[in-house]
């Protein structure tokens, strides 16, 4: 069976890296350039533009430049994708432990009905 959620593999991809998670934290606050969201990182700036360059393929950033500018913005619609992805894990996790719960409960009342 092929796994249905592949659209999401560049975006896991580019939140693998610390330093791309760094950037998205920051621009959950809001627009920033190039420049403002090198500055924190001991790289120059060709290496972080590489950083950059995934986090936009991956559609988590959107960039655009004005003049010699060019400001980052958070892609929010794609965070969400991810975010839908972790609550279907979550819920077919806590549907499989409730399951197993219940049967430890069946298996409980059996071992105590056994000793009657």
């Amino acid at each position: 069976m092929e796994n249905q959620s592949t659209h999401l593999d560049p975006l896991f991809h580019a939140l693998a890296d610390p330093t791309r998670r760094a950037v998205v934290a920051r621009l959950g606050q809001g627009p920033a350039s190039v420049s403002d969201l090198a500055a924190p990182f001991p790289m120059g700036l060709p290496a972080f533009l590489k950083h950059i360059t995934v986090l936009e393929e991956a559609g988590l950033i959107g960039t655009e430049k004005v003049g010699r500018v060019r400001t980052c913005t958070l892609q929010e619609d794609r965070l969400a994708a991810a975010e839908d992805w972790f609550r279907e894990q979550r819920e077919q996790w806590k549907s499989r432990y409730d399951q197993l719960d219940e049967l430890l409960a069946e298996l409980t009342k059996d071992t105590e009905n056994d000793k009657d």
